[in-house]
């Protein structure tokens, strides 16, 4: 499921019931793909696994608050007045118009509207997360279609920081205050085009703080290290950002992680071990577990919680930290707490069939 050929920002309300209608369709159908979109989108599951979204306790209103959410609304009837006021051409209409020319690099275009218009930059989407323009080039915690980021990404958000962007603005995503530095680096769409690195070192460059308002108000360089993007990690560390236990174990420095550790409180031990793990810093794991962390709990709150370090490190490849917290005592049998499975089902589902294999060894069923 994924959005209609037909739409546009201009789409009216009947072209959104329409969506919601083929929505509730599919999910009576026994569509997989919309049961996963109930699960992120509708307030009821929130936290809850897939296998609870049942379709026979589901109707079209609730199709609709689907819909209204992956558009960035919190209900059907905030979703309907915008479809109203998109209708004419208002502040409404011309800041979608501008998000459309950030989000397709068209430049020009882009540069014509803020001189058109100089407060665009600064002006605030009319939905839900109250974003600016820059928080488009993060490509994250906006409506699904349009994270996306072109090649021209860091040209972009030099004309928008140029104009007067406010780097360090904070928007309303993932249930906190988000700045574009922060959704940046927890994206995969600049990491996949090659521009993460460089469109961080030009927030940085116009402003950005290093450790600003981000994704669970984790610093943005042991966020960067959560989603995977040590390169991007790596700019926050050369330009200066501070290095706690969790960065260090995350960056692989066993040197810091020694110096540090006998120092740090319980949350940074735990959270350091969850990072070390899924980024396949085998010594930091050792020095970790021998100071007595303990491998079987769930990665800590905000660093992918639903699962153990002995999933992640299934997930990332790391055969010898997978090795290592197994003869540490870690479970086989633990099962995530979104898909519902075990260290073994994810290395199948992963294409991992060398760990595979090895789980099996040790008696994983």
């Amino acid at each position: 499921m994924t959005t209609p050929d037909w739409f546009s920002f201009r789409s009216g309300i009947d072209e959104y019931e329409r969506e919601a209608r083929e929505l509730d369709t599919a999910l009576h159908n026994g569509d997989e793909r919309a049961r996963w979109k109930f699960k992120w989108m509708h307030s009821r599951f929130r936290g809850r696994m897939v296998s609870e979204v049942k379709p026979e306790t589901l109707d079209l209103d609730d199709a609709r608050q689907v819909v209204a959410g992956e558009h960035s609304f919190d209900n059907w009837d905030d979703l309907a007045a915008f479809a109203d006021a998109v209708k004419s051409d208002g502040p409404v209409t011309r800041f979608e118009e501008t998000v459309e020319a950030v989000v397709s690099g068209d430049v020009d275009t882009l540069r014509r509207m803020l001189s058109d218009d100089p407060g665009l930059v600064r002006a605030r989407s009319a939905r839900r997360h109250g974003a600016t323009l820059l928080h488009y080039v993060g490509a994250n915690g906006v409506e699904g279609y349009r994270q996306r980021t072109p090649p021209n990404a860091v040209e972009v958000a030099k004309v928008l920081l140029e104009a007067g962007a406010e780097p360090d603005a904070p928007a309303d995503m993932y249930e906190t205050k988000c700045t574009t530095m922060g959704l940046l680096v927890s994206s995969a769409h600049p990491a996949e085009a090659g521009l993460q690195g460089a469109l961080a070192d030009t927030l940085l460059d116009h402003g950005a703080a290093l450790q600003g308002q981000g994704y669970n108000w984790q610093s943005d360089l042991t966020t960067a290290l959560t989603f995977g993007y040590m390169e991007t990690a790596e700019i926050f560390a050369r330009r200066g950002a501070a290095i706690d236990l969790p960065a260090a174990a995350g960056l692989g420095r066993t040197a810091d992680v020694e110096r540090l550790l006998p120092h740090a409180d319980s949350r940074s031990r735990h959270i350091a071990l969850g990072l070390a793990a899924q980024l396949g810093h085998v010594d930091v794991v050792r020095l970790l577990l021998d100071a007595g962390e303990d491998p079987n709990r769930y990665n800590a709150e905000g660093f992918h919680s639903h699962a153990t370090p002995l999933h992640h490190a299934v997930s990332g490849n790391h055969f010898e930290v997978v090795k290592l917290l197994l003869d540490r005592g870690a479970r086989l049998d633990t099962r995530d707490t979104v898909y519902d499975a075990t260290p073994l089902g994810w290395a199948i589902y992963n294409e991992r069939p060398e760990i595979a294999d090895y789980l099996r060894s040790r008696g994983a069923t």
